[in-house]
């Protein structure tokens, strides 16, 4: 198990190492001066060639690159102007909000993953537990309303949903406060009656799309030989569905569940964007309108490794899952 866990992390780490080759690659491949691109409109001659010495623009890109990739572990500094020492894992410094990136980083990604994660639980039970009912009752009227219920679900854009949410809960009957981020740490109550909006509007997309996909896998590993072999010997139907056809159809629910999660993880900019929060996606989406790429690479960093830690959490359940997965 140490081993594979070994495996699976050094493929992370490579993964996150082209990413940042890539995503460092920003600087060089736009058809502008990376310091013009990095400082704001009205920057003048004396500044731009402060920010080229800061980020030692002209020395080899190399050299760049492991500088910037050295303050990710250890730090680094970035100059009295830009706040002196900037401690690992340090992202650089934005000249567009005038801090550094870690800093906006560190405001934004609580607002993300409150919304993501209670989110992730919801549409997780919601569409397992729906799915696995629709396909128990293939061809009934159950089935077919859940059926209808998934396609209209994932046909609603999101941002319309959470519009009529907005105005059913909030402005008419005035159940629930105007969506925003309170840090559960200073008030659980407050940060949950907050972004209950949010989680719902996002778990009902990815509930939807859920039924339709546990639907789909417990019909096909029903009609597999083990199964019928496993009612052939008089098993009960709960026992032949809990134990075998669910551990069989749930592996590529798992693979589903980690990509979701952590590409939300990344930005959730629609939700964000409905409920007027701050969160991971407007922040990115910022930075690209104002040509600010220090901000860009962290955030793109930052998405990337959520990616990967999710990807690292699915082969964790794939070896706890199916111990075979662990020899391969």
């Amino acid at each position: 198990m140490a081993v594979f866990l070994l495996r699976r992390l050094l493929s992370g780490v490579l993964t996150l190492a082209c990413v940042s080759v890539l995503t460092f690659g920003m600087f060089f491949v736009l058809p502008r001066d990376p310091a013009a691109a990095m400082c704001p409109k009205n920057c003048d001659t004396a500044r731009l060639e402060r920010v080229r010495a800061e980020w030692g623009l002209d020395e080899a890109r190399t050299v760049q690159y492991l500088r910037y990739m050295r303050g990710l572990v250890a730090g680094r500094d970035l100059g009295a102007v830009q706040g002196g020492h900037c401690p690992a894992p340090c992202l650089g410094y934005s000249y567009v909000t005038g801090e550094a990136v870690t800093a906006t980083v560190a405001r934004a990604l609580p607002v993300t993953v409150s919304i993501v994660i209670p989110a992730a639980v919801l549409w997780l039970t919601i569409g397992v537990g729906l799915g696995v009912a629709s396909a128990l009752r293939r061809g009934t009227l159950v089935d077919r309303l859940l059926s209808g219920l998934s396609i209209a679900g994932v046909s609603v854009p999101l941002y319309l949903l959470g519009a009529v949410l907005l105005l059913t809960f909030v402005y008419a009957l005035r159940l629930l406060p105007y969506p925003q981020y309170t840090s559960i740490a200073d008030d659980p109550a407050a940060w949950a009656t907050a972004l209950v909006l949010p989680w719902c509007t996002l778990a009902c997309l990815f509930a939807a799309a859920y039924v339709r996909l546990t639907r789909a896998q417990l019909l096909e590993t029903m009609s597999e030989d083990f199964v019928r072999t496993a009612e052939a010997k008089g098993l009960p139907r709960r026992t032949v569905v809990g134990r075998h056809v669910l551990r069989a159809a749930i592996t590529p629910l798992v693979t589903v569940a980690g990509l979701d999660v952590g590409a939300a993880l990344g930005g959730t900019l629609v939700t964000e964007m409905t409920f007027g929060l701050h969160g991971l996606g407007r922040t990115t989406v910022d930075a690209v309108n104002h040509g600010d790429l220090p901000m860009i690479m962290g955030t793109v960093l930052l998405a990337a490794a959520a990616v990967v830690a999710a990807n690292l959490a699915v082969d964790v359940l794939y070896a706890v899952i199916d111990p075979r997965v662990r020899l391969r």
